[in-house]
Order: C-alpha cells, then sequence, then structure tokens
C-alpha cells in the first residue's frame, strides 16, 4: 500500500510541477515575445491582444480541467489498491482465523473414554 501512496504523490506532484510550469509559460514567457508576435493575427485580432484578453483565461481553464480529470483518475486507481489491499488482508485473515477455529476445535474436543 505504501507504494501505491507514494506513486500517487509522485503522480500528484508532477502534474502539479507540469501544469504549473505552463501556466508559468502563458504569463510570464508569452507576453515577452508579445512585440515579436505583433503581426500574427488570430480571428481577426492580433494574437498578444488575443492572449492578454481571451487566450491566457482559456488556457487557465483548461489546466484546471487537465488536473482534475487527471487526479479524478489516480484518485480511482489509488482507490482501487486501497480496495485490493483490503481484500487480500480480509482474505488473509479469515483464512488466519479459520485455521485457527479449526485448531482450536481439535484441541477443545473432549477425550474418547474408552471402557
Amino acid at each position: 500500500m505504501a507504494r501505491a501512496h507514494q506513486e500517487y504523490w509522485r503522480f500528484n506532484l508532477a502534474l502539479i510541477a507540469t501544469l504549473m510550469t505552463v501556466g508559468f509559460v502563458v504569463s510570464f514567457v508569452l507576453p515577452l515575445f508579445a512585440p515579436a508576435l505583433e503581426q500574427v493575427r488570430f480571428i481577426g485580432f492580433r494574437l498578444p491582444f488575443y492572449f492578454g484578453a481571451q487566450g491566457a483565461i482559456l488556457i487557465y481553464v483548461a489546466l484546471i480541467v487537465v488536473y482534475i480529470v487527471l487526479m479524478q483518475r489516480a484518485d480511482r486507481r489509488l482507490q482501487r489498491a486501497f480496495d485490493a489491499d483490503a481484500s487480500a488482508s480480509s482474505a488473509s485473515s479469515a483464512s488466519n482465523a479459520s485455521n485457527a477455529s479449526s485448531a482450536s476445535a481439535n484441541s477443545t474436543a473432549p477425550a474418547a473414554r474408552g471402557s
């Protein structure tokens, strides 16, 4: 179970780092290139204007949606690991309990009396 937890958090941290890097690029690096992109047009608007007015916001919303979808998938994977661990431990405890009950039944059986 500890391994599933480690994989879950490693995935979570890698995902956060990746999405924050994309957010950083959109927020700080792309505006540095705005003068160079002045001639490029997107839906009739200059590209720097589009990024500033709508594009960046749409990218941030997309980052949130990507995080939600991927983390729900990771949560389901972790829950399956929990369930598998719980069923394995309950099966092993049930077999241990049945072995213990049969051993105790044999030890508590009355001895046969001979005449």
